[in-house]
């Protein structure tokens, strides 16, 4: 009696022991793959849960030094030194990038894990430009820098994530503020084109050498090798800009500034 496991083998026209060998190869071959393939999409699973506890950790503990010290710089407890003064404005801004990079690393590895899936809606991208700067204003001016917005009179809304899209230009913004000098400014502008939208984020700080620009989008590198800044926001900058299936660009020159552009289509 033939059983099932040698069915196959008349699919090999009659090849003998040496047909029987390579099938056997290849079937074992083919589990192999499978087996790796579901301990691989584990082990990013493991890692997108262990960055998900760590940043849930973190973040709680310095939410709550960021609450106390907005309370201080609210002279709620009582009057403050200018020394004291200076020295809060410190603590609250590097809460607030610690506390942004735990986002960042959360967001990322939930998308390579594949556990993040884009909520879509009808978005006009312009009033998220409008949202974001209102937001980044107060922190550039601490560094005299100007934040110009253009946008247009009419805009379509267009399917996008508006959370993720909001965190894409938040990105873009403070990377621009980062390579901006004091006293610089930045513009953003919202823009139809025939695919959809486009956003261009300007500054007008010393730009990148061509070897500085090829670090770009890469995990912990930055534009400048002695920057502050971990790469990241750009990394997931531009894989919420994939998600969405647009594309990012950059124009730059060492000591002429830099611009990003960003798509994104009109799939309605």
């Amino acid at each position: 009696m033939v059983t099932a496991w040698w069915l196959p083998v008349a699919a090999l026209g009659g090849a003998g022991p040496a047909g029987l060998l390579t099938f056997w190869h290849m079937r074992r071959s083919a589990s192999a793959r499978v087996a790796e393939l579901a301990r691989l999409e584990h082990l990013v699973e493991r890692r997108a849960e262990q960055v998900t506890a760590l940043s849930h950790e973190l973040r709680t503990p310095l939410s709550m030094i960021k609450g106390a010290v907005d309370l201080l710089r609210e002279r709620s407890p009582g009057p403050l030194t200018a020394a004291q003064e200076r020295l809060l404005l410190v603590a609250d801004h590097q809460s607030t990038q610690v506390i942004g990079l735990c986002e960042s690393l959360l967001i990322q590895a939930k998308i390579e894990a594949g556990l993040f899936t884009p909520r879509m809606e009808k978005v006009d991208v312009s009033v998220v430009a409008r949202d974001v700067v209102t937001a980044m204003r107060p922190l550039c001016a601490q560094r005299d820098q100007r934040v110009g917005l253009d946008v247009p009179q009419v805009m379509p809304r267009i399917p996008a994530d508006p959370m993720l899209l909001r965190q894409a230009l938040t990105n873009l913004l403070s990377n621009a503020s980062r390579f901006t000098t004091t006293g610089g400014s930045i513009d953003v502008r919202v823009a139809l084109i025939d695919t959809g939208v486009a956003v261009y984020v300007t500054d007008d700080g010393a730009g990148m050498t061509r070897a500085e620009r090829h670090r770009l989008f890469h995990r912990f590198a930055t534009g400048r090798p002695l920057a502050d800044g971990t790469g990241l926001g750009l990394v997931i900058t531009k894989t919420v800009v994939e998600l969405h299936g647009g594309e990012i660009m950059v124009h730059t020159a060492s000591s002429r500034g830099t611009t990003f552009l960003l798509t994104l289509p009109d799939a309605s």
